[in-house]
């Protein structure tokens, strides 16, 4: 089997191609122009991951919303949990860049953390 993807380790783009044994073991990677490449195809064949983005409600807050996104990559098939975690939750103001919003988001051991500062409403 061989699947093609995309690179996005860099700004080149790499065309990558894998190639998978009958038990969907690697074998091969090629078209990778530097060793990011590579890593990232082994990557997103054995478990691909995403980061994950959204905005979660403010209590309180001089807006009604703030965005959020996970402090880094999360398993692709944590999405869906972690959307439905994020439509629950409540933050409460004031609210820095940074500032975690939920601990260990769905298990996957990734903090969601605030990507806007709210204030407080006056």
């Amino acid at each position: 089997m061989v699947k093609e993807m995309t690179c996005v380790a860099c700004p080149a783009g790499c065309a990558l191609r894998a190639e998978l044994d009958d038990a969907g073991n690697i074998t091969e990677i090629s078209g990778h122009a530097c060793k990011r490449g590579e890593e990232y195809a082994r990557a997103e064949i054995t478990n691909p991951a995403r980061m994950f983005h959204s905005t979660v409600r403010v209590e309180g807050g001089a807006a009604p919303l703030v965005s959020v996104k996970s402090a880094k990559s999360v398993p692709k098939t944590s999405l869906l949990c972690c959307a439905e975690a994020t439509k629950n939750i409540k933050a409460t103001p004031p609210i820095a860049i940074g500032d975690v919003v939920l601990r260990n988001i769905c298990g996957t051991g990734v903090d969601l953390i605030a990507t806007k500062r709210v204030e407080t409403k006056t």
